[in-house]
């Protein structure tokens, strides 16, 4: 439990009952849920597979890769997004998807190499020690098993089309979601990934047009960023 932020947990806590709405804060997240979905069901193939989904928030990835037909526990350590997660699963009649207030680290202790796919989307810019999290993320897969993360890049770029863009101008999140000391360059990420054992399989950006309001992935990691990770088995 002390890899935690506090104030990150309330402040995801304050919106859970907005989660679900496409067009509140977490619009952005519904846009660009289809296309990580994709990308880590071409790569991974979720159908049949248990994935664990890290820091799940109100369930939009876990969901929809329980919809792809995976078996999927969905993990975070604010209660009120998990108890929206349950909520919007019971009323949609997802069943093969079930959710933990638990650390990733925690799990890691007690349940190592269970997972076939692991995902861990915009979270670890929240933490205080990400690479804490890619360690267990990687103890947590099986041999053989595939492990995601995307966060975002640490530049100037970044800090001005997600915080400055997105939060000030634009108003795509709400103010204060990011903080840019805790942004990841792509080259720390990977040295984490691979110090904890874990040979890098790609990565994508994502990039957004204000005008159209679309987003996509494409080979610019200079923001937002996506890497896909296998553990050698």
């Amino acid at each position: 439990m002390s890899n935690v932020d506090a104030q990150e947990l309330a402040k995801f806590s304050d919106l859970a009952h907005r989660w679900w709405d496409p067009d509140s804060e977490f619009r952005p997240l519904h846009q660009i849920n289809p296309l990580r979905l994709d990308w880590i069901d071409q790569l991974a193939t979720l159908k049949g597979k248990a994935v664990l989904d890290v820091g799940c928030g109100g369930g939009i990835l876990a969901e929809s890769m329980a919809r792809r037909a995976a078996q999927v526990t969905g993990i975070d350590l604010a209660a009120k997004p998990l108890g929206v997660a349950r909520l919007h699963a019971l009323e949609t009649g997802v069943e093969n998807l079930e959710y933990r207030e638990i650390s990733t680290e925690e799990l890691a202790a007690v349940q190592s190499c269970a997972f076939d796919v692991v995902t861990c989307m915009e979270m670890l810019e929240h933490v205080p020690d990400p690479s804490a999290v890619v360690r267990a993320c990687a103890t947590l897969a099986k041999p053989g098993g595939w492990v995601f993360f995307s966060t975002l890049n640490r530049n100037a770029k970044a800090f001005l089309f997600a915080i400055v863009g997105a939060e000030y101008m634009l108003r795509l999140l709400p103010r204060g979601t990011h903080e840019y000391a805790k942004f990841i360059r792509p080259s720390e990420l990977a040295r984490w990934s691979r110090d904890s054992g874990l040979a890098l399989m790609g990565s994508r950006g994502m990039e957004y047009n204000p005008l159209t309001r679309r987003y996509w992935l494409s080979d610019d990691t200079s923001v937002n960023y996506l890497i896909a990770c296998r553990k050698p088995g």
